[in-house]
């Protein structure tokens, strides 16, 4: 019998930094709640140590919180499903839910990027393997899992298309020091997310080089410029860019270490190459994949993205940083607001 107040069950998908806290943050809110993930031994680890060694090493395990290396179980009494995968692994594990899915679940992303090679959104792909479905979010915003997961105050956005279940989301979500807005922006909401990621490995590069407070600010200014840029022309509200998922990640992500993209963008400032930064990481870098496709979607919509294009030639076209840098400084001056 499940304990006095618990409130639910919910499926979290994905056994990282980012599924760990957020399945932690649910069974703290009294929600039984199942950590799912593919590497049998990581997760025979968990269920033993109580806590994710590898990436939250701090964080006990509350008592609602129970893990499996099987889909099938983790889906089987859990009405919500909530995936926190990299955006690579995406269809792959939607194409693996897929037949084991009831028209009554629900479902929910913290997934940030866009799929390689296709540069689809994450709502898109959803609705590619899996059909129009009804109730389906994303959750987004300013996040460190390590935050969360410690239970420092935190704000996010859940956008749906489905008010209701957006709102019924954000409560499951809310807790003593956690909040969460509504949005019916889904296609803002992600984009704002995948951006920011390539925006902070800018970030990094100019930090790494000593350009200083002044260029920082500038380049998350002019960044936010661009993601509003190509966001509207997707179709994404404006407002969004301004709020949790636009400018609040970006902030995040651009100015605090704990970010794996600026990490990144420190590194290869400092002289180190993409292979040897990303294994110093030590985890997935997003905004690796999701700058070749922001720059070929940007192109797809004729935007103009000058800050992205640089990051993608620092990573993929061997252009040191200091020349990246320098063929921005060296574009005609413009209008601001254009």
């Amino acid at each position: 019998m499940a304990p006095a107040g618990v409130r639910g069950a919910v499926a979290v998908l994905g056994a990282g930094s980012w599924g760990t806290a957020l399945a932690i943050l649910l069974a703290r809110n009294q929600h039984r709640t199942l950590l799912w993930g593919n590497d049998a031994a990581h997760i025979e680890q968990l269920s033993h140590e109580r806590c994710n060694t590898r990436y939250l090493p701090a964080q006990i395990f509350p008592e609602l919180l129970s893990v499996t290396p099987h889909l099938e179980e983790a889906l089987s009494s859990a009405p919500l499903i909530l995936l926190a995968i990299p955006s690579h692994a995406l269809r792959v594990v939607l194409e693996s839910l897929q037949p084991l899915l009831k028209s009554d679940h629900q479902l929910a992303w913290a997934t940030k990027g866009l799929e390689s090679n296709s540069a689809k959104l994450p709502h898109q792909v959803v609705a590619e393997v899996l059909g129009e479905r009804s109730a389906t979010a994303v959750i987004s915003g300013p996040t460190f899992a390590r935050e969360v997961a410690g239970g420092l105050p935190t704000a996010v956005t859940v956008a749906s298309g489905a008010p209701q279940f957006a709102a019924q989301l954000a409560a499951l979500l809310h807790g003593a020091n956690f909040r969460a807005y509504t949005s019916g922006d889904i296609c803002g909401v992600e984009l704002g997310g995948a951006v920011k990621n390539v925006l902070a490995i800018a970030a990094g590069i100019a930090d790494g080089l000593g350009f200083g407070a002044n260029a920082r600010a500038a380049l998350i200014t002019r960044g936010l410029a661009e993601m509003m840029r190509l966001g509207t022309k997707l179709g994404g509200q404006r407002d969004t860019f301004m709020g949790l998922a636009g400018l609040g990640d970006l902030l995040l992500t651009c100015t605090d270490d704990q970010s794996r993209n600026r990490r990144l963008g420190l590194a290869l400032a400092h002289g180190n190459s993409v292979p040897q930064a990303t294994a110093a990481i030590g985890q997935v870098v997003e905004g690796i994949q999701t700058a070749r496709e922001v720059v070929t979607l940007s192109q797809w919509q004729t935007v103009e993205m000058p800050i992205c294009d640089a990051v993608y030639r620092v990573l993929y076209e061997a252009l040191s940083p200091t020349a990246a840098v320098q063929a921005l400084l060296a574009r005609e001056p413009k209008s601001e607001i254009c």
